[in-house]
């Protein structure tokens, strides 16, 4: 009988390169209950740790666990995606929406609008309303102010 040295799984560390499926669903608000995004049905997704792809407090829970766990965590506004912010709600005149749009495009509350920023950049709110004269968007993460869980199978660990 010969002796087998057991092999430890890898575990995760803040440079980490991970494969992993992964969940996040909406815990409060109106849509409470509701799945933001699910990778468990189709192809795993690939996350390098401290890379800005999630925000370190959304990482930080996955330090520690090793490669084959599967567990969840649940993130309040604050280390998701901030708390609402009422000053990124705001009124843009019709004018300017034409302006920026391409022609005949239609609008309806609920699109999500994407806007070239002063400098250069991009950025996108959702209309909550529209007129004759001036539209309202909301420029805030459509994930912040609510709490979120994040389930997470970890496949893989570099």
């Amino acid at each position: 009988m010969t002796d087998q040295a057991q092999v430890t799984p890898p575990v995760v560390r803040a440079d980490s390169y991970l494969t992993l499926h992964y969940r996040i669903v909406i815990e409060s608000g109106p849509a409470a209950g509701s799945t933001f995004i699910d990778t468990f049905e189709g192809r795993p997704a690939t996350l390098q740790l401290n890379s800005g792809q999630w925000s370190p407090s959304m990482e930080a829970p996955l330090i520690g666990h090793p490669e084959g766990d599967c567990f969840s965590y649940t993130l309040d506004p604050a280390s998701a995606y901030g708390d609402r912010n009422p000053e990124l709600i705001q009124r843009v005149t019709r004018a300017m929406l034409n302006e920026h749009a391409e022609p005949d495009t239609a609008f309806t509350p609920g699109d999500m609008v994407e806007f070239s920023a002063p400098n250069g950049g991009r950025y996108s709110g959702v209309l909550k309303e529209i007129n004759d004269d001036t539209a309202l968007f909301d420029f805030n993460h459509p994930l912040a102010g609510l709490i979120l869980r994040v389930d997470i199978d970890l496949l893989g660990v570099l």
